[in-house]
């Protein structure tokens, strides 16, 4: 098998991915004050801004892609208000889940809708989903 580098050591590349899971997953409850870390805080302006260029409006239907802890999601939402959908994506299972509490934290409804990758890669399971947030997880 192929190898390839993971951070400061060399793995095989069907491993790769699992090392890669393993951290979000180990980092999932932290992530965002890690990017505070990382950036400065400048994720949050930059997430801001991404929610006044995005040019929203009541009714609209958005799809997070790597949405990770649900921070656009939940901006979103406030926007497209509750005639529109917003569903929230990510590989990772852990980051998910941490954005699926946050978004019950703040208020926002999570219904009982859970999708395996084969189907959220359908457009029609995306755009027939009954509310926000739809979790893909691997």
């Amino acid at each position: 098998m192929s190898q390839t580098h993971f951070g400061f050591k060399t793995v095989d590349e069907g491993d790769k991915a699992r090392h890669v899971r393993g951290v979000f997953d180990s980092v999932a409850s932290r992530y965002d004050v890690m990017n505070d870390l990382m950036s400065l805080g400048l994720h949050r302006v930059w997430k801001f801004y991404t929610g006044l260029v995005a040019d929203l409006q009541p009714g609209h239907r958005v799809l997070d892609i790597a949405g990770g802890t649900g921070d656009l999601a939940s901006a979103f939402a406030d926007k497209v208000g509750p005639t529109g959908q917003v569903v929230h994506t990510d590989i990772n299972e852990a980051m998910l889940r941490v954005g699926r509490d946050r978004l019950l934290n703040r208020g926002k409804s999570c219904p009982p809708w859970s999708a395996t990758p084969k189907n959220c890669l359908s457009p029609t399971s995306i755009l027939t989903a009954s509310a926000w947030p739809l979790a893909c997880a691997t």
